[in-house]
């Protein structure tokens, strides 16, 4: 894991994310980054360089899984929430990320298992993924309450956690779903008009692309048809890259 470094400039990114602001989402054709700056790994604070230190001899998810259930750091302020680290292919070349467990993930101890993880795997089954084809996790890895946004502090505390995560499963591509955790990864507070149809350069190797949440479209069904867009696009992208299957 490569040293802890710009911490300054990722936490003022990250504490001034401010609530949820769309525009309009009339786009057409795919726009490719014009963000030539490198997404890498940054640190809180709060995160010790012991903690570091053995985040970075961790070689496997199950080893992962064992040293955050304590790691009392991951926690909100809501008491007594189970760990929900991830689920699918450990090897997947897909890779979905989103913000926080709900109320049935933390009950089950799964990411996306609720009203919204049904709807994701529609959208995955519609594009030709099965959900033992990827791999997805959350930026927090326990619920917060009332399922309200994760706080900045809260991301900032989990993000190395999950930068390992994705190290350890090393997929060729990332789909952020919804806002919040495109603008933690990408360390911004762009709309979704600005992060959407793009593949971003993250961490030197990957590629990030942006959609809507499952718990959005179902708020919202409007935009049902942008995120259909653009998980197509994903598709066609993994396929071009030799993603497995």
């Amino acid at each position: 894991m490569p040293d802890p470094h710009t911490l300054i400039d990722k936490a003022i990114k990250l504490l001034e994310i401010e609530q949820e602001v769309y525009g309009a989402f009339s786009v057409k054709g795919i726009k490719k980054s014009e963000n030539k700056k490198k997404v890498t790994m940054s640190f809180d604070t709060s995160t010790s360089d012991e903690a570091l230190n053995q985040l970075s001899n961790i070689k496997s998810l199950v080893e992962l899984e064992d040293y955050c259930k304590t790691c009392e750091i991951l926690r909100t302020d809501l008491t007594d929430t189970n760990l929900v680290m991830g689920a699918g292919n450990p090897n997947a070349d897909l890779m979905l990320i989103g913000e926080a467990p709900g109320k049935q993930e933390d009950l089950l101890g799964e990411p996306f298992v609720g009203r919204s993880g049904q709807l994701l795997t529609k959208i995955m089954e519609a594009i030709n993924f099965q959900r033992n084809d990827i791999y997805i996790a959350n930026i927090l890895k326990h619920r917060p309450p009332d399922n309200r946004d994760p706080l900045p502090a809260e991301r900032l505390r989990s993000l190395p956690y999950l930068l390992k995560q994705i190290e350890i499963i090393n997929p060729k591509l990332i789909l952020c779903l919804g806002r919040i955790s495109a603008q933690t990864l990408l360390g911004c507070k762009d709309s979704m008009k600005d992060m959407r149809r793009i593949f971003h350069p993250f961490m030197d190797k990957y590629e990030l692309m942006v959609t809507y949440h499952p718990a959005a479209l179902l708020r919202n069904p409007n935009w049902k048809k942008d995120t259909w867009e653009d998980v197509q696009l994903l598709r066609k992208r993994y396929d071009e890259m030799g993603g497995k299957p």
